[in-house]
Parts: structure tokens; C-alpha cells; sequence
């Protein structure tokens, strides 16, 4: 969608007196370039947005969960020992107090444990039985699915 103009000028040592149409067409060459430029560094980037820290996790043919509610909570246990709450390192002592204020009262907020496979299965129900115990009883086991 463009217009155009057309005045009638006379160019300096021209004899023929032709006429002056100014382009007023969009060119849209490099917005389509830069949108494509954005559209290949958002493709790239979105797989690398994954939250929580890297661990192996074991494999299961469980169903995926439904995300019932908008933001859950993730805990990440490493082979090393350490606990996270997204990716801040958290001491096992002060988790629950962490957990409470996340959650601000609503024990019906969803906590996903992510342990890496390589841990014991009594390092893994240690802190399953802490977060129960404290009154949050919406807590699931990440995995890989095969």
C-alpha cells in the first residue's frame, strides 16, 4: 500500500520536462530480516530458559502431571548432596522456612522434587518427609519420561 505523487518539475539542463514521482512505498526487506534474526535467536534461546539446576533424572513411564496451578514450586536435589529451591542453594535446615513464605499459608501450592538418579532412595524421602511433615501434602517426583 503505497501512493504516490506526481508534481511536475523541470530538471536543470533537461529539455524534455518530465515528470517527478517521489517513491512513498515501504520497504520491508530488512524488518522481514531483523523479525527472522529474532525468530532464530528465540528458537535457540527457549529450549536453554528450562528452570532449576542440571541433574540426571531417572527415567518412568508415569504420566506426565497437569499443571494445575500457574507457578509450582521445584526442589533440586544433586548427586552432591545440595538442595535447591529453583536454583538458590538452600541449607536442609532452613527449607521449610523458605517453603512457608513461598507459599504464604497456601499448603495447597503444588512442590516438584527433582532428584538426581544417582541419590539414595532414603536421601530423596528425607526431604519428601521434612515437606510433609510441615503440612504441604501436594509433593511430586520429577522424572524423564522413556
Amino acid at each position: 500500500m503505497g501512493a504516490s505523487l506526481t508534481t511536475k518539475t523541470r530538471a536543470r539542463g533537461r529539455r524534455t520536462g518530465g515528470t517527478y514521482r517521489p517513491m512513498a512505498e515501504i520497504n520491508v526487506t530488512p524488518f522481514v530480516d531483523v523479525m527472522l534474526v529474532l525468530l532464530i535467536v528465540f528458537m535457540v534461546a527457549a529450549p536453554l530458559l528450562t528452570a532449576g539446576v542440571p541433574v540426571d533424572l531417572p527415567n518412568s513411564e508415569a504420566k506426565p502431571i497437569s499443571d494445575e496451578d500457574n507457578k509450582p514450586i521445584e526442589i533440586t536435589l544433586t548427586k552432591e548432596g545440595k538442595t535447591y529451591i529453583g536454583e538458590t542453594e538452600v541449607k536442609s535446615g532452613n527449607l521449610i522456612n523458605l517453603l512457608s513464605a513461598m507459599t504464604e499459608g497456601n499448603e495447597e501450592r503444588r512442590i516438584y522434587i527433582r532428584g538426581d538418579q544417582t541419590l539414595s532412595y532414603g536421601n530423596v524421602m528425607k526431604i519428601i518427609g521434612i515437606i510433609n511433615g510441615a503440612g504441604f501434602t501436594k509433593v511430586a517426583l520429577i522424572s524423564e519420561s522413556k
